[in-house]
């Protein structure tokens, strides 16, 4: 299996905000900025994996500030890991008023995408290695993060998750604390 860089599933996508995208405030509908996440992130995916993707899981996406009608919007996507099946992607969102010469980050978020074969079953994808420090920093918190959605998507017990547990106890790690957490 061939490894890859993160540069190497760097992708930009840019969009202009037009009223049929635009809430009565005129500002930039949540949902509508959704779907060109999942379209820029799965770009990002299908670069890193040479492979068709699916959406698996979108992390909390939160609107630091409003987009407005007639801005540019910006979405820079970045695979941050490779599991074995799956990836990562963080995504930074702009937002850019060309006439005022402003540009201000709006949103970020993670998305992971299952790569599938020619039969529509999930297949291996190539490793990812981090070359610069945040790149390094990004990937290190992938796992941690992969626990946390495991755990809530009931998929994964609490006392399995390794490195979610040193974040929070370090080494001091208490006894039966899948038990603790099930209470």
């Amino acid at each position: 299996m061939t490894t890859k860089s993160p540069q190497d599933s760097y992708t930009i996508m840019n969009e202009l905000v037009l009223p049929n995208d635009t809430n009565t405030l005129n500002n930039l509908m949540g949902g509508r900025l959704l779907h060109w996440m999942d379209i820029a992130a799965a770009i990002c995916a299908q670069k890193h994996c040479n492979r068709i993707v699916v959406t698996a899981s979108v992390d909390n996406v939160s609107f630091k500030a409003p987009i407005k009608l007639g801005d540019v919007v910006s979405i820079e996507a970045k695979v941050t890991r490779a599991f074995t099946t799956s990836v990562e992607v963080r995504m930074d969102v702009w937002a850019q008023n060309i006439p005022s010469g402003t540009k201000v980050k709006s949103n970020e978020a993670y998305y992971t995408f299952v790569a599938l074969d020619k039969d529509g079953q999930k297949t291996a994808v190539a490793e990812l290695l981090p070359e610069t420090e945040k790149e390094q920093a990004l990937f290190e918190g992938a796992l941690r993060r992969r626990q946390l959605r495991l755990i809530l998507g009931g998929k994964m017990n609490p006392n399995d998750a390794t490195e979610l547990k040193a974040l929070f106890y370090g080494d001091q790690l208490p006894p039966n604390l899948g038990e603790e957490i099930k209470q």
